[in-house]
């Protein structure tokens, strides 16, 4: 309901960056977590194999942060200038300088290793910053700009 004049044009305004998520989380949040992320990704306009793609890279972050990381760790995820990030962030060693610099898939055979790899190859940018207080990787795609449908009045 609104007063403005029938027929007239609104302008929407989006506000930027847009805060989806912000959430600390231990293993037993991992799932919910993860539906969160899909959820939000979603809504600001993923779909398909790219929402797939990002929710997979999110969850390895996750994975990663609460095998290696301490036990727990930090998300928060944004839309801006037409890309979604999420930003995972632990208290844990850090990663080695070689480990950061493979760069090669992990063997076939091999458990564990895929983490990083994976959300590298699943989103469009990955940043790694790591030191032995912990580790903060933040990834991102991008995002279509949201479609609005026109509302006709029927008279």
């Amino acid at each position: 309901m609104t007063n403005a004049e029938p027929g007239a044009q609104r302008t929407v305004v989006p506000i930027e960056p847009s805060l989806l998520i912000a959430e600390a989380f231990e293993q037993a949040q991992v799932t919910e977590l993860r539906h969160s992320v899909t959820s939000c990704a979603h809504a600001v306009g993923l779909s398909g194999q790219r929402l797939d793609d990002f929710v997979l890279a999110v969850n390895e972050l996750i994975t990663n942060a609460v095998r290696h990381g301490g036990g727990r760790g930090w998300l928060r995820m944004w839309r801006q200038s037409g890309q979604l990030f999420c930003e995972v962030s632990d208290h844990g060693q850090g990663i080695s300088t070689q480990r950061l610099g493979d760069r090669s898939r992990p063997a076939a055979h091999t458990a564990g290793g895929w983490g990083l790899w994976l959300a590298r190859e699943m989103s469009d940018s990955m940043d790694v910053e790591t030191g032995t207080n912990g580790t903060t990787v933040r990834i991102s795609t991008a995002v279509a700009a949201p479609q609005h449908t026109a509302r006709h009045r029927r008279g």
